[in-house]
């Protein structure tokens, strides 16, 4: 249990903010040479950071087996699929130039 907690609070300390800041536009200066979007990148790592919530919350709560089982297979299903919005993400920056 204090491993979930634990995860929970880097998570949510690390990639919350920095998720937040890349979507609402406020870019760090070293960070603004890059190719790809910005808005997309923060959209990807708010989906990577709605994996913690998805598999911690029901184990804590210690929900039946089956619950957990459900909420960690669409915790798999959101960091698949903010994985391959962040690999697309600087394709599609690099089309729109």
């Amino acid at each position: 249990m204090t491993w979930h907690w634990i995860g929970l609070v880097f998570f949510s300390l690390t990639l919350l903010p920095a998720g937040l800041a890349l979507i609402s536009g406020r870019i760090p200066q070293r960070m603004r040479h890059r190719l790809a979007p910005m808005r997309p990148r923060g959209i990807a790592l708010l989906t990577l950071y709605a994996v913690a919530p998805l598999n911690t919350i029901p184990r804590l709560a210690e929900s039946p087996p089956v619950i957990t089982l459900v909420a960690t297979a669409s915790a798999g299903v959101v960091a698949a699929t903010g994985c391959t919005y962040a690999a697309l993400a600087p394709r599609r920056g690099r089309a729109a130039s």
